[in-house]
């Protein structure tokens, strides 16, 4: 289904596509800094214990920083599809920081993935040190899906959602070579499986976020109890797989600002007048229409590069329209 216009400003959270969500990991997510085990101010049980096994030395309390301190205001309480997209990036990125850990060798418990699927090919050798995405997918899912064991329609979606995120990981999964061989020839590479960059499962969340499906919140009567369920809302729409996003609530509107959700509006916000979509201007600007001006720039230019070795450059100014909206 096509996004509300109202849910346009997703790019807000985007912009914070690598905070996960159990784990305080931006420096993680970027390889400068070993895991942080840091989590909900109250973790389950089993949270503390892979935390002190993943990072025994740089394990400090509980607490410091959570989703709730990050995207408070960015309706991650409602069961909307940018709650959806949240959670999705947020247990990705936990998988993906905790893959990339193993690999550079800064856990205890894990490493590199020798279980390799025959030869990578002809004059191809196995090498390297392939990321083990199967070991972070099963830490992600013992953090971020710790909290969802209630019987509920919202535990049901974050869990789906949850794994969407972790699925991406693992199917985006690559092969990279380097050569090997005198005077530069490449006689033999050497392989190992790696994650993609991360901005690229942002990018795929992202378009599973535009074709989220809605659902409906069914009750059935069970032997615990009564336990609520999603189903698509929609029959003449294909159901939704492992791979999508699913919400039941409608977002509330971003165009005007809101502190209760954490939408700045969309005035003044840069938009692309030639684009027809999330960002251009028809609907970025919620149909307010948009202000066009004029800005020079400075900029090199005519760059010449000297051997050896360095590059010149000439400095040009240029006029570029700017468009916002009203």
């Amino acid at each position: 289904s096509r996004p509300h216009p109202s849910s346009l400003s997703l790019s807000l959270i985007l912009s914070l596509s690598l905070v996960p969500w159990s784990l305080s990991l931006r420096t993680a997510l970027l390889g400068r800094r070993p895991i942080l085990c840091v989590f909900h101010p109250r973790p389950r049980p089993q949270q503390p214990r892979f935390c002190r096994n993943l990072h025994p030395r740089s394990c400090p309390d509980v607490a410091e920083e959570t989703l709730t301190s990050d995207l408070s205001g960015l309706c991650v309480s409602a069961a909307t599809r940018e709650s959806a997209f949240v959670h999705a990036i947020a247990s990705a990125g936990v998988a993906f920081a905790v893959t990339r850990s193993c690999a550079e060798g800064t856990s205890t418990i894990c490493g590199c993935d020798s279980h390799h699927k025959g030869p990578p090919g002809d004059g191809w050798k196995w090498g390297g040190c392939s990321e083990d995405a199967d070991f972070g997918v099963l830490v992600s899912r013992e953090f971020a899906d710790a909290r969802e064991n209630r019987p509920d329609a919202r535990s049901a979606m974050n869990r789906h959602n949850n794994e969407a995120g972790r699925t991406t990981i693992l199917d985006h999964m690559h092969l990279k070579c380097k050569c090997h061989g005198l005077s530069g020839s490449c006689e033999v590479k050497t392989c190992w499986w790696a994650q993609p960059d991360f901005r690229a499962i942002g990018d795929y969340l992202k378009d599973k976020y535009d074709s989220a499906s809605e659902m409906v919140v069914e009750k059935h009567r069970e032997s615990r109890g009564w336990v609520e369920t999603l189903r698509a809302k929609y029959a003449l729409f294909k159901p939704p797989t492992e791979r999508d996003l699913v919400y039941y609530e409608n977002s509330p509107n971003f165009c005007e600002p809101n502190p209760e959700t954490g939408s700045f509006g969309t005035r003044d916000r840069t938009c692309n007048v030639t684009s027809h979509g999330i960002d251009g201007c028809d609907l970025l600007c919620c149909g307010r229409g948009h202000n066009t001006r004029t800005e020079r720039r400075k900029e090199k230019c005519h760059c010449i590069f000297h051997w050896c070795c360095y590059v010149s450059c000439q400095e040009c100014t240029r006029v570029y329209d700017v468009h916002t909206c009203k």
